[in-house]
């Protein structure tokens, strides 16, 4: 065993040809060290103290390698002196990199910055001067905080997205089936499901998920069927439609939807996708429209002719001429009385006649939900004033129409 002139620190004679040329830097260190705790601390002070800390633990890693396996190999003893060398020449810089992001206040411009996060607002906050830095900042923890300006229940949550169709607190907790669904997990999601379950709650997501499957089935927007759970809620909440069937509802909720948004669906359209008969539904919807005061555009043969044109694959043209067909129509009053099914059912058959793209009766029917005879009937009420309703030339003439 050798002892070193100049750090003091005991070493075999293989260690002290390894360590012999950085017993200056391992003095450095000590003074660096000492130098760092006594005087006041700058940017580069921190920096380089870092630093240092990570370069003393790779020697004392260094130093219990040697005192394990006291014979190393030719590579590994040349590694480490080149090592050694760059650091006591060029600093601790040449050898680890700089990885530290500065934050400085803008306004005090303090060298040692005391940035203070509060995390009850949220903001990065200067605790110098007060300066505010940031606001809102990104919290990757569990969300307990809360931006609102105003008073009130505190909006803060842990848990799922808030739903405004839903009551309570909503901060669901789930098991999951880890086996495939069957096992422990199975019974166990089951259980928890029911202990969970809100009063009342249980009903609401089950009829929104109807109204959800019975929108898309007619291929209505989302827009759509959530206001048609808004409605339903709130018949549920004012208990509107006591002794109803839940389809019912959910249909006359959907049929209001669309009014409002100026997407209308027949009675028909609706009774296809639920088991109700059509005056239940009529029911409903005059009770709703009573109790709500709201405004219900009423439906219109133009509302819904682009859609019926296109189910028939009909040109553009066709669907331009059914449209001015039933424009002239309610001028003339020739279909008074009819729906305005009937009104477009019939105008789109005679449409599709003058262009030379007829469709038969069935396929118009089944499109609309018009019975043949009635789309017969009206169209021979048309074909009997078609002078008047048709511009013969620009339509040139009138031998493509059928006679009736």
């Amino acid at each position: 065993m050798c002892t070193c002139s100049t750090c003091d620190f005991q070493l075999t004679a293989t260690e002290l040809l390894i360590y012999k040329p950085h017993c200056s830097s391992l003095f450095l260190f000590k003074k660096k060290r000492y130098n760092l705790e006594t005087e006041k601390q700058n940017t580069e002070d921190i920096e380089e103290r870092a630093l240092i800390q990570k370069f003393r633990i790779l020697q004392s890693t260094l130093l219990h390698k040697l005192s394990l396996q006291p014979k190393l190999k030719a590579g590994e003893i040349l590694r480490i002196k080149a090592y050694v060398q760059i650091y006591s020449e060029q600093g601790p810089k040449a050898i680890l990199p700089d990885l530290n992001i500065r934050l400085v206040c803008p306004d005090c411009k303090n060298p040692v910055p005391n940035i203070i996060e509060e995390f009850a607002n949220g903001d990065l906050v200067c605790g110098d001067c007060g300066l505010v830095l940031g606001d809102r900042i990104i919290d990757t923890r569990s969300e307990w905080r809360t931006f609102a300006n105003d008073e009130g229940d505190d909006p803060s949550r842990v848990g799922a997205a808030a739903n405004p169709l839903l009551d309570g607190a909503q901060l669901d907790t789930v098991i999951s089936r880890r086996d495939g669904g069957s096992g422990m997990a199975r019974d166990l999601n089951k259980v928890h499901g029911r202990a969970n379950a809100v009063k009342g709650e249980k009903n609401l997501i089950q009829a929104y998920k109807e109204i959800a499957a019975m929108s898309d089935a007619i291929g209505l927007t989302k827009l759509i069927a959530d206001i048609a759970k808004q409605l339903y809620k709130r018949v549920e909440e004012e208990k509107l439609l006591r002794g109803k069937s839940t389809e019912s509802i959910i249909a006359a909720c959907i049929f209001i939807a669309c009014r409002q948004e100026n997407v209308p669906r027949t009675f028909k359209e609706i009774c296809a996708i639920t088991r109700v008969p059509k005056k239940e539904i009529g029911r409903c919807f005059k009770t709703l429209i009573r109790n709500f005061e709201t405004n219900v555009s009423t439906m219109a043969s133009e509302d819904l002719m682009s859609r019926f044109c296109s189910m028939l694959h009909l040109r553009m043209e066709v669907q331009k001429a059914a449209l001015d067909l039933t424009m002239k129509t309610k001028e003339h009053g020739t279909l008074a009385g009819k729906s305005p099914v009937s009104v477009a059912a019939a105008c789109i058959y005679m449409a599709s006649c003058l262009y030379q793209q007829p469709q038969s009766t069935r396929d118009v029917a089944q499109v609309t939900g018009v019975s043949e005879v009635t789309i017969k009937n009206s169209y021979k009420l048309l074909w009997t004033e078609r002078e008047k309703l048709l511009d013969e030339k620009k339509y040139g003439g009138f031998e493509n129409l059928p006679s009736p």
